[in-house]
């Protein structure tokens, strides 16, 4: 059931009950009065309207803000973890890094900007980042230092 869904049936049932109702159907349901006393509001509300309104499930502007609106940093901490890793041409619309969406999130998780795997692919995908995992095509097992050869290569390119 969506929201207004629940709040709409728990104000039915408190409606059903009488005096009283509102408290009793708040504690069996774990639902607030406020949010049964405003679904008892919908439901006094003409058909017409109710209808109209049933297209969304929240108020325009309600819901949690995304992660970038809310940490500022958080994109230029990913970018800057991904940068030395990038891969692609610049001009080519395809680009993308070695490291996962896992080690990312837990490498942003401990500078401070937690963060989940998916909400690091999503974005990544925003930013023009393939998401498709590498196939190795070679057997036998890569020299140990084969990432810092790469970092340092890249320091030195800066």
């Amino acid at each position: 059931m969506q929201e207004r869904g629940r709040r709409q049936w728990a104000a039915a049932e408190a409606r059903e009950l009488g005096w009283g109702g509102v408290s009793s159907v708040a504690r069996a349901t774990g639902l607030s009065r406020t949010t049964i006393t405003a679904g008892l509001r919908e439901l006094d509300l003409p058909a017409a309207q109710r209808s109209a309104e049933g297209l969304r499930v929240r108020r325009p502007g309600g819901g949690r803000k995304t992660l970038t609106e809310t940490d500022a940093g958080l994109l230029a901490a990913l970018e800057a973890l991904i940068e030395p890793t990038t891969r692609g041409e610049p001009e080519s619309p395809l680009r993308w890094t070695c490291k996962s969406t896992r080690r990312l999130a837990d490498e942003l998780t401990r500078q401070h900007h937690p963060i989940g795997a998916n909400t690091v692919a999503t974005l990544l995908h925003q930013a023009g980042y393939s998401l498709q995992a590498n196939r190795k095509t070679r057997e036998g097992a890569s020299h140990p230092d084969r990432n810092a050869q790469f970092e340092h290569i890249n320091a030195q390119v800066r």
